[in-house]
């Protein structure tokens, strides 16, 4: 599928930057920022003084919207966080290859389980401003609490739906990728966040008995490391997840080649507190295996205790 005519994606642009949401340009039939990388910084004009990223990029002036999207036909990604949203992406199931199509099927979609989460909390699906992404997913806009930050979470509401806020981005209604295109499916204005989801999307005691809970049997030491290491990746921030999460399992590997810990005890509170700190399970499971093989495959046994 080829991107939208240029007039249409900054129409679409201007039409969010109106509603008070800060835009920046995403790939063209891509759902990346386009912006570059605090590697590739040149230091020159926005980033003079320093890198910005593109939550500090993102802009409402529809004058620096129009110099953007001038020639080329980019997608359009929000700034959550800037613009005061929350917004819920219900995600449909993955299908890699044909093998896999009728397990995926039968796996429900986010829109089916946020349906039965809102029903098994005697609750109605909340009408707000609606998007359909271009996988056939959905995004559900909510204006964030006043005076609160709510960070980007991954399975916490219930499988296949994630969350964006501060520190997080949504691809924009007008956008297309390969997939399809995103487009608005009930316009109404975005619903304040429910109190019933607030309190769902802060409420962390189950996250913490999961990653702080130490194994039975196991030394102080490696306790201690453990708990450590598994508060570093819950409470990583944007663009250092992946890195501390690498960094926690190759720490930890050797507490496993050692015998002090089983691999078990390990993957899982990693995988825990990555989706704590708003990684994917996909992103959370390769991380930690590649990053536990490696440390295990580097130190002996006995190295640790």
């Amino acid at each position: 599928m080829t991107s939208e005519p240029l007039s249409a994606l900054l129409w679409a642009a201007l039409d969010a930057a109106e509603r008070g949401w800060p835009v920046f340009p995403l790939r063209p039939g891509d759902k990346r920022p386009a912006l570059h990388g605090e590697t590739a910084c040149p230091g020159t004009g926005d980033c003079a003084a320093g890198h910005r990223k593109w939550e500090d990029r993102a802009t409402t002036d529809p004058d620096r919207i129009r110099r953007a999207w001038a020639d080329i036909p980019f997608n359009i990604g929000i700034a959550t966080g800037p613009a005061g949203l929350v917004v819920i992406d219900l995600d449909m199931p993955k299908t890699k290859n044909k093998a896999r199509t009728n397990s995926s099927a039968d796996t429900p979609s986010g829109v089916t389980t946020f349906k039965a989460l809102c029903e098994r909390t005697g609750n109605t699906v909340p009408t707000t401003y609606r998007t359909r992404t271009a996988s056939g997913g959905q995004h559900l806009y909510f204006t964030a609490p006043p005076g609160i930050r709510l960070g980007n979470s991954a399975g916490r509401l219930g499988k296949l739906i994630d969350t964006r806020a501060s520190g997080g981005y949504v691809v924009a209604a007008g956008s297309t990728t390969p997939a399809g295109r995103y487009a608005v499916i009930d316009p109404t204005p975005p619903a304040p966040l429910p109190e019933w989801l607030y309190v769902r999307l802060t409420d962390r005691q189950a996250i913490q008995v999961t990653v702080v809970a130490p194994p039975s049997g196991t030394s102080r030491y490696a306790t201690a490391a453990l708990r450590a290491e598994l508060a570093n990746v819950a409470g990583a921030g944007e663009g250092v997840r992946n890195w501390t999460l690498t960094r926690a399992a190759r720490a930890l590997g050797r507490f496993v080649a050692s015998g002090a810990l089983t691999r078990s005890e390990v993957e899982e509170p990693l995988k825990q507190a990555g989706l704590a700190a708003g990684l994917r399970e996909s992103e959370c499971t390769p991380v930690i295996t590649s990053a536990l093989n490696w440390s295990i495959a580097h130190n002996p046994s006995g190295t640790a205790s």
